[in-house]
């Protein structure tokens, strides 16, 4: 590569003159003839005509760099075929190079407005949108390629109003949102679901207690272990805790104080707090009795990459507990538990949970926030999936096919 196309980032280029007023102009042409036929590899080219093309290339601080492209056009003696010299990152027909594309997608990417590209990069809001749904379109052909993560976190999370929910699959492992679905049942994710590519090849499911994401494990990821995701578990026992003290003293649910103090986890508070706590619950014995078994059926919930004997030297702790709540105003959280003892289990065996998704959902909020909603569930997915989880890659510039150069 010559020390011209090193800076300007096009390999292959001789800068004859360069101009810098409200933009920088370069006039260039190749410092090397083509070696061979691009279409049947001949090596015996002679140089018929030379044409000039402008195009929009990059920006350098706030000037758009123009080049004036001075461009063989050859022809090959031994297929007897025409074609013209061929720059990486310079598609044949297009005014503007893949670096400046790949530019504008970015900054509109990143929330650049199209009024203000238009302004700065002197295209049309049009010329915009079209670059960003191309470069979108290339994310979506190489997104159909993936294949399923082994440790799939599954969550649902609220779309629109008119359309409802929409389920999230997470790439626990790698922290990124595998993909976006519209629908929550087995009905609506059927298609998807069997169609998903290495779904055979998932060893770990993590969701919330919900029966229909089990039924749909069970059916979609046979060879998968479904865990119980502690985030939800521990919230889901508090909402029952908070149920019941609703019922026992209504007033004192309302307190602000004493909430944040029954949410939290007792070894969390301080001695002046917890002091606090345990007078309020003296006026109520089985209240205070309830909160005690809960804290520790929350400890328990937070343990993790336990070993198999000391998962199962666990077990009987909480089997007792739930055992004491079935006899209680709990017995419905009791109940719920023992229908997920084994992806609860299994739960004490893995470090990973849906707190990831959870995350997600908040940047998927300020993602529609951002757009002021959106109306088309494609183009909602294929912005999330770009914020939050695209890892595929789409050069910069595209170096694929640049021709051999002789001297």
């Amino acid at each position: 590569m010559s020390h011209a196309g090193m800076i300007i980032g096009i390999p292959g280029l001789e800068v004859m003159r360069v101009k810098s007023k409200r933009r920088i102009d370069v006039w260039a042409r190749p410092y090397r003839r083509q070696a061979s036929c691009q279409h049947c590899g001949g090596a015996k080219l002679r140089i018929k005509a030379t044409h000039r093309r402008t195009v929009k290339h990059t920006r350098r601080g706030n000037q758009v760099m123009i080049l004036h492209l001075k461009v063989p056009k050859y022809h090959c003696q031994s297929c007897g075929r025409y074609f013209r010299h061929a720059f990486a990152g310079l598609r044949p027909r297009y005014r503007s190079s893949d670096t400046y594309q790949m530019e504008v997608y970015e900054a509109h990417d990143g929330g650049v407005t199209q009024r203000k590209l238009s302004r700065t990069h002197q295209i049309s809001g049009a010329t915009v949108e079209r670059w960003y749904r191309a470069h979108l379109s290339i994310k979506r052909s190489e997104m159909d390629r993936r294949q399923c993560p082994r440790v799939l976190g599954i969550d649902e999370h609220f779309f629109t109003r008119r359309k409802g929910f929409a389920t999230t699959f997470v790439d626990l492992k790698n922290h990124t949102v595998f993909d976006v679905k519209l629908g929550r049942s087995e009905a609506s994710l059927r298609t998807y679901l069997k169609g998903l590519r290495g779904r055979d090849n998932v060893q770990v499911v993590v969701m919330d207690l919900s029966e229909t994401y089990r039924s749909i494990a069970r059916q979609y990821f046979p060879g998968a272990t479904i865990v119980a995701d502690r985030f939800h578990v521990v919230r889901l026992i508090n909402q029952h805790f908070l149920k019941v003290w609703q019922q026992h003293d209504p007033e004192g649910r309302k307190n602000r104080g004493l909430i944040s103090l029954m949410r939290r986890h007792q070894w969390h508070l301080k001695d002046e707090q917890h002091a606090n706590l345990m007078h309020y619950l003296t006026d109520y014995p089985v209240l205070q009795q309830l909160y005690m078994a809960k804290q520790k059926l929350v400890r328990l919930m937070l343990l993790k990459m336990l070993t198999r004997q000391r998962a199962k030297a666990k077990l009987p702790r909480l089997l007792e507990l739930l055992e004491q709540f079935r006899d209680s105003p709990l017995r419905a959280l009791a109940k719920t538990l023992t229908s997920w003892l084994e992806p609860i289990v299994a739960m004490w065996r893995f470090s990973k949970s849906n707190g990831i998704t959870e995350g997600f959902h908040n940047k998927m909020e300020m993602i529609s926030r951002r757009a002021y909603g959106f109306r088309n569930f494609e183009n909602y997915r294929l912005r999330v999936l770009t914020h939050c989880g695209w890892d595929g890659i789409i050069n910069r510039v595209r170096m694929n096919a640049h021709p051999p150069l002789i001297g």
